[in-house]
């Protein structure tokens, strides 16, 4: 089966295309895709280059290129409109029911999809962000009092993106702490942590994935090893059940599904609508 090219177009960054796109392109696991982001699109000549762009690709490739488009701007999207491709318009398929419903007309404002039409909020994520990078693996402040909620979990089982991900996209305090070979012999979690206990939740992960990706990044001794990995997280499974901490086997999720499911099982409140 041959290649697709998908287009990601936006006036803004392109995370909302890409998010939509790919949710919808993973359901079709037989085909393959061929990526292609152009964000910025905020000037005519902009949405000409790309829309020649598509043409080309359109022109060359067996089958006619698919599009995702955020584009707020109707002078923008016309253009592209003339482009050749399966067109998937995020503002086409919403906006019209919507405004039939509400009553009003849409802004058609760039960047409100984006979170940068409300400083508060995007300020909000970046003190999270910086608390979540200060907090890291345990890091130096330990602040954990200010924390939202503390991820546990053996090194590489997902703590840091899942942290960086409840950060940036909802703006929630997110620490993580590494369990380590200290915590599994004392069979015990230290008092920094117990004093917080209603905030903790783990993060677990099959054996044969971790040592794979322990494996990628250091291949040799005892960090990568089957038993060592096998013992590490029988003794994490070990304190979860101990505390009654709540957690998620992180193998088969995206950090998109990590991250929801951490919120719905702890009740934390995203402190950025997204």
């Amino acid at each position: 089966m041959a290649e697709r090219t998908v287009f990601f177009l936006s006036d803004q960054t392109g995370v909302t295309a890409e998010t939509l796109g790919h949710s919808l392109l993973t359901q079709f696991s037989g085909q393959e895709f061929r990526h292609v982001t152009l964000p910025f699109i905020d000037s005519v000549d902009k949405a000409r280059e790309a829309a020649a762009r598509i043409d080309g690709v359109s022109a060359s490739d067996a089958a006619r290129p698919i599009i995702f488009s955020t584009l707020v701007q109707d002078q923008f999207r016309d253009i592209i409109r003339e482009a050749s491709g399966l067109h998937l318009d995020i503002f086409d398929a919403f906006l019209g029911p919507l405004e039939h419903e509400l009553d009003a007309k849409p802004t058609q404002e760039p960047g409100r999809a984006h979170g940068m039409s409300n400083i508060g909020a995007y300020m909000n994520r970046i003190e999270a962000t910086n608390f979540a990078l200060a907090n890291d693996d345990g890091g130096i402040t330990r602040n954990y009092e200010v924390a939202d909620v503390v991820l546990l979990g053996v090194s590489r089982s997902g703590k840091t993106p899942t942290c960086l991900y409840l950060a940036l996209q909802y703006g929630v305090y997110a620490a993580n702490y590494p369990l380590t070979d200290e915590e599994f012999e004392a069979g015990k979690l230290p008092d920094l942590l117990l004093k917080q206990r209603r905030k903790l939740f783990g993060l677990t992960i099959r054996p044969e994935r971790l040592r794979q990706i322990r494996r990628e990044r250091r291949s040799v001794g005892r960090y990568s090893s089957v038993q060592q990995v096998r013992y590490e997280l029988r003794e994490a499974e070990k304190l979860f059940k101990r505390y009654n901490i709540p957690h998620v086997d992180t193998t088969e999720f995206s950090i998109e599904e990590i991250a929801s499911r951490i919120l719905d099982s702890t009740g934390v409140e995203r402190r950025v609508r997204t």
